[in-house]
């Protein structure tokens, strides 16, 4: 088989010496790189360039599953466990390993190294590992931010609850993304393999004590992607709930939508999670890329799909219950107007009363060249929405929300 490695360096003339890849997102194989790619991946200021390595690999000894292997050194053990032939997925359930986000943030790469849990996508494979990518047994972790208490809330957070200046939710974000977008808002949690990881559990214990601290509503978690980790965010609900028996709270979850098949919708409802927000973002797949930094046609084509295909499913069969917010964005620079009215008819043809927020995309991350809509400009897309029949609809702008 003929196998091509890879392995990032310094791009001297673009590194700023911002500090990133020591507060954020740490190298785990500093004196060999072994191709993981999170720093290029999570450099700000994309100062990590992706080169082929042909330098020679003496072989190492590992077992997997209790079968030995013959493995080259400096590469992960994400990478050993392909080679060694197993199906490495992208959606939860679809392969022996799912590895959506190969940062290290979302820990649902996860086996079982030596007797303890850890990230494949990021640890280096090292002579006599012995691996076990049967990990029911172990308590799954991630890596959670916060709580804090929020005055604004997310795409679903009911318009109705949101009072000027006080705190209406609790929250938690997670690390881990399968997206790239290149104006992130959240990156430095979106990257962040530094910080040590939560069971379900504690973080649920968490929030729900910092919700009951400010007497607030809501409780909810956003990212980052949450669902990354589907047993890990299973777990966080069923826990949630178990504690907030009585309570008449929302437990809500801010996803992308991209891995939120009516399986795991299902799973998610019967946990516990009644407020779900879905961000298709936008209508056309070029646009979606544009937005996402998706490369891979078809993986954005089938992200995009899937996150329009929630929110009808949500609509259809939870309506009731569940109550559903749907986020868009809008810059001149990523989507047009016509493409946002055709967002908005598309919106109205499934339910005109889904709730709808339009966030401004502003200069972020890796955009720092965005200029931030103007009010106005917000202003005339909430009129463009409402006009295609939706009644429910807030866009974020520069002086606050302005909503129904």
């Amino acid at each position: 088989m003929d196998i091509k490695f890879y392995k990032c360096i310094i791009d001297e003339s673009k590194c700023v010496k911002c500090g990133a890849c020591s507060t954020v997102n740490l190298c785990y194989s500093p004196g060999a790189c072994v191709g993981c790619l999170s720093c290029f991946f999570s450099c700000p200021y994309e100062a990590r360039k992706i080169v082929e390595d042909t330098s020679a690999r003496r072989e190492i000894r590992v077992e997997i599953d209790d079968v030995e292997y013959s493995m080259p050194e400096r590469i992960t053990v994400l990478k050993a466990i392909e080679l060694a032939g197993y199906s490495i997925g992208v959606y939860p359930n679809e392969a022996r390993i799912h590895a959506p986000c190969r940062t290290g943030g979302c820990w649902s790469c996860a086996v079982e190294i030596n007797g303890s849990l850890e990230r494949s996508c990021i640890t280096p494979l090292e002579e006599g590992m012995k691996i076990s990518t049967d990990v029911r047994e172990q308590v799954p972790l991630r890596i959670v931010h916060g709580p804090e208490p929020h005055t604004v809330g997310g795409k679903a957070t009911p318009y109705y609850e949101k009072r000027r200046g006080k705190f209406i939710e609790a929250a938690i974000w997670v690390a881990g993304c399968n997206l790239r977008c290149p104006q992130c808002q959240n990156w430095h949690v979106t990257y962040d393999n530094i910080t040590e990881p939560l069971t379900p559990q504690k973080a649920a214990e968490r929030l729900t004590a910092v919700g009951d601290y400010y007497g607030v509503s809501g409780l909810a978690i956003s990212g980052g992607e949450p669902t990354l980790n589907r047993r890990w965010l299973v777990e966080f609900f069923r826990a949630l709930k178990e504690l907030n028996k009585g309570k008449k709270r929302r437990l809500h979850l801010d996803s992308n939508g991209t891995l939120l098949t009516p399986d795991y919708i299902d799973e998610l409802v019967e946990a516990g999670c009644n407020n779900i927000g879905v961000e298709p973002k936008c209508v056309s797949v070029e646009s979606y890329m544009r937005i996402t930094g998706l490369v891979d046609g078809e993986l954005a084509e089938k992200y995009l799909k899937t996150s329009w295909s929630a929110i009808k499913y949500i609509v259809d069969h939870y309506g009731d219950r569940v109550y559903l917010g749907v986020g868009l964005v809008y810059n001149k620079d990523l989507v047009s107007l016509d493409e946002v009215a055709k967002a908005g008819e598309k919106l109205a043809s499934i339910d005109p009363e889904i709730q709808v927020c339009v966030l401004d995309y502003f200069p972020a991350f890796r955009r720092r060249d965005l200029k931030r809509p103007s009010v106005f400009e917000m202003l005339k897309v909430k009129k463009i929405l409402n006009d295609t029949g939706l009644r429910k609809v807030i866009v974020q702008t520069q002086l606050g929300h302005f909503g129904p």
